[in-house]
């Protein structure tokens, strides 16, 4: 690094959530000769997509590369608490696998069915259920509108904050620096990177920058010219205590609609749903019971009638950045513009995938083969309107 005025970095990372955090981690750990900075605007990470996010990760995907992402994080968390330790402090990421249910109907029947056959060519523990394998699973669901489902046992919860943590604060015992403040330009010259300017006024310098600000990333990569197509979606997350007492944790249950529900214990369930109106919104982060009671309670009823006398006890709202193209993750470098990287465009799918994500792109930084291909994924797509699509049903 160079003198404290204009500094130089070899790698310069946008965004220090558990995004930006993990593709630290995977570069100083490849070569920890490296000159790393996070530029994180805010230490609190109180409007974080990381922090708000409900933690589900799961192997049931119908494109290879993501059910091969999810395999890679499964495995990887794992070990977490062991490969994150600093000193005698291990993150706890409480990776509770009580599965996750996919209910399938007419509606999403064949694709469900393609989705099983490929999961179950990769290796994952994946069940096809018929009606009654799933009023097993799940007593308190309605049937009446059910072909069948396909559980995947490894899948659940992982406590967010937690592996924001770890890897933030391995990255940084092994040399990473991570900045407070807030990227005002990406410096570029002839289609190259030169570094970042902060709010401040002072630059950074670099050959690479990687965006990993989440749903602030189309913000980023505007001031280098890039156009991404993603959007701050708002998403209302609702915890209610539904009066019931399962004996078991259920596991997580995802509708066709888009509509999830997720057994936190006892006779606690979070609840959510996309719609097409959702608020795309920077400054919105209000969570209003009465968007559930007017817009949610009536489908959850449908399909879980014993939640006839839930109470809302809370809720929350964070930001999906959505990729408007395809709901796939854009990942790597931007064509015509060499040494600026992309990690963006998840759609909701971000923590699950970090861990995967973070090793890909600090690969490609590094000229290393992948050990995971995630080319498809390569933003050159959206250049050539060549989208690769998850499926017809409701990005989750």
């Amino acid at each position: 690094m160079s003198n404290t005025n204009n500094p130089t970095y070899d790698v310069i990372i946008v965004g220090g959530g558990a995004m930006g955090c993990s593709i630290a981690y995977n570069l100083i750990n490849f070569d920890n000769n490296l000159d790393i900075a996070i530029i994180e605007k805010d230490p609190t990470y109180a409007k974080a997509s990381t922090l708000l996010s409900e933690g589900n990760i799961r192997i049931q995907f119908n494109v290879k590369e993501n059910i091969e992402m999810s395999l890679f994080g499964i495995q990887f968390l794992s070990n977490f608490s062991e490969e994150m330790a600093v000193l005698n402090d291990k993150p706890e990421v409480n990776f509770r696998q009580q599965g996750n249910l996919f209910v399938v109907d007419e509606q999403n029947y064949e694709e469900a069915k393609c989705g099983f056959t490929l999961q179950k060519e990769l290796g994952c523990q994946v069940e096809w259920l018929n009606p009654d394998q799933i009023h097993h699973y799940y007593p308190y669901y309605n049937l009446s509108n059910c072909l069948a489902a396909t559980y995947g046992s490894y899948d659940g919860t992982i406590t967010p904050g937690a592996v924001l943590t770890g890897y933030k604060n391995k990255a940084i015992s092994l040399g990473v620096n991570l900045i407070t403040d807030n990227v005002s330009r990406i410096i570029t010259e002839t289609n190259n990177i030169h570094g970042v300017e902060l709010v401040a006024g002072h630059h950074l310098s670099s050959k690479i920058v990687v965006n990993a600000a989440g749903a602030w990333a189309p913000i980023i990569a505007s001031t280098a010219d890039v156009n991404l197509p993603i959007v701050p979606v708002k998403r209302q997350v609702t915890v209610i205590d539904s009066g019931l007492r399962p004996t078991n944790l259920l596991p997580a249950i995802f509708f066709s609609s888009g509509l999830y529900c997720f057994h936190e214990g006892q006779g606690v369930f979070t609840c959510a749903r996309s719609r097409p109106n959702d608020l795309i919104t920077y400054d919105d982060f209000s969570w209003y019971s009465k968007v559930f009671y007017n817009s949610l309670w009536s489908e959850l009823l449908e399909v879980i009638p014993k939640f006839d006398r839930l109470k809302v006890k809370s809720g929350w709202a964070g930001l999906y950045a959505e990729n408007t193209f395809d709901g796939n993750a854009i990942l790597g470098e931007w064509p015509n513009l060499k040494g600026f990287f992309l990690a963006n465009g998840f759609s909701g799918h971000g923590l699950q995938q970090c861990h995967a994500v973070g090793r890909y792109i600090a690969e490609l930084i590094l000229h290393k083969s992948p050990e995971i291909d995630l080319s498809i994924f390569s933003p050159e797509r959206i250049i050539k309107n060549e989208p690769v699509y998850e499926g017809r049903s409701k990005i989750i």
